[in-house]
């Protein structure tokens, strides 16, 4: 990925790339040009963070805390699409915030990235947290979840960072990748069986909790970036993190039911066994190369419990299609050498907005069965029929045929024991 265009020859050399008019090729064609229009929104060569809901409107307390938030998560994915669909200076942009958020931290000075930031082109070289003004009670008002930090978002962080030093050799990129990457190990390691990463802090300020349960998507995104950060630069307690990481999704792999585990509850030791997420089913397929051969026993699992019409859902019996995970299944599909149908590309394609952007569920709202944190009172993790940012990424990718968590086209599957 020395330059855009071999980033490009790279990606349509893939032999079911999709010829031209298809609806793989369209979805394709759109998603990317809805992504590059958004990073066109904010002129110029400077750091900019993208909205992941540009289109929220509106004056309740809800809606307004989603206004001009820009989520790492989401970013970090733009970012690796914008790669993917030949726009790398644009991707730069975005790893450029990532550089100047932890230098722009009024309160803590230990190299953390916060889940969310004021969207728009970043000001003065500082990158400001969201927030708005509630005119009821006359008080600055701030999400806790966004001023909190996801060990797997700074983790994504560190995968955009890596995409960019790899397309443009430039050390600050590596650095800031594997600063992120020392972070989560000073800050989320745990050592209690099973031993992983923790989920990070949440809340506001000075008042932050630490949440000690163990997500084995986290894990897959600590794995992918550490090892990834360890190939370009020889390094042992990275090394170790990728290890340690690694071993606890291979610990979550439950061979009864031939599925991947969600992770530990709140004592950071107790398996949950009732939930699924999809993404935490489907993305070891991606992020491990190569994988232990019965992983790909997963997809007896994924359709029998999150098929959703011509789609995906989120959670175990889905009450709708999750956009975002549809496109996860599209891009493991490609990862364990299964065709992808055309009715898949097509139930993603006809989430586009009028903007441009994929609508996160084609539903009103769809649940997860997962609480935002420790304050929430009832699983009151949602998505909404909105156009998002993060959606319409992951869309790209999988059109595209990239692979976020490793840096290159999507290949065909590399196993390891026996079938």
């Amino acid at each position: 990925m020395l330059a855009s265009i071999g980033l490009a020859l790279g990606i349509t050399s893939i032999g079911q790339a999709a010829a031209s008019g298809t609806p793989r090729q369209q979805l394709a064609n759109e998603t990317c040009n809805a992504l590059k229009r958004a990073a066109a929104a904010f002129p110029g060569d400077g750091p900019m963070i993208l909205p992941s809901y540009p289109n929220m409107q509106g004056d309740d307390a809800a809606t307004r805390a989603l206004q001009n938030v820009g989520f790492v998560y989401d970013n970090a994915l733009a970012g690796i699409a914008l790669s993917a669909c030949g726009a790398p200076r644009q991707a730069r942009r975005i790893a450029d915030a990532f550089l100047l958020a932890p230098a722009s931290d009024a309160t803590y000075k230990d190299g953390r990235l916060r889940n969310a930031y004021r969207s728009g082109a970043v000001q003065d070289n500082k990158v400001v947290l969201p927030g708005y003004w509630q005119k009821q009670g006359n008080y600055w008002s701030q999400d806790p979840y966004q001023t909190g930090t996801s060990s797997g978002n700074s983790a994504w962080a560190a995968l955009l960072l890596l995409t960019v030093y790899d397309n443009t050799h430039d050390t600050h990129y590596l650095d800031g990748a594997v600063a992120q990457l020392k972070w989560i190990a000073a800050h989320t390691a745990n050592a209690t069986s099973p031993a992983g990463y923790e989920g990070g802090v949440f809340g506001y300020d000075n008042k932050q909790i630490v949440q000690h349960w163990k997500s084995t998507e986290h894990n897959i995104d600590i794995y992918a970036a550490a090892t990834w950060a360890n190939r370009l630069r020889a390094d042992a307690a990275i090394a170790r993190q990728a290890q340690i990481a690694g071993a606890f999704v291979s610990a979550m792999w439950d061979g009864k039911q031939q599925r991947f585990f969600v992770g530990t509850g709140v004592d950071g030791k107790t398996i949950e066994r009732t939930k699924s997420g999809l993404d935490q089913e489907i993305w070891p397929l991606l992020a491990f190369q190569p994988h232990p051969a019965a992983w790909a026993s997963v997809w007896n699992f994924v359709d029998a419990n999150h098929r959703s019409g011509d789609g995906y859902g989120f959670k175990r019996q889905p009450d709708g299609m999750w956009t975002e995970g549809t496109s996860q299944v599209a891009a493991a599909l490609q990862a364990s050498g299964k065709p992808v149908p055309d009715s898949l590309w097509r139930a993603i394609g006809a989430q586009r907005s009028d903007g441009g952007m994929l609508y996160a569920t084609p539903q009103a709202r769809i649940v997860t069965s997962f609480a935002i944190g420790p304050l929430s009172t009832y699983d009151d993790f949602f998505y909404y029929h909105d156009p998002h940012l993060g959606a319409t990424a992951w869309a790209a990718l999988a059109a595209k045929g990239w692979n976020a968590f490793v840096g290159r086209t999507i290949a065909q599957p590399v196993l390891v024991g026996k079938q």
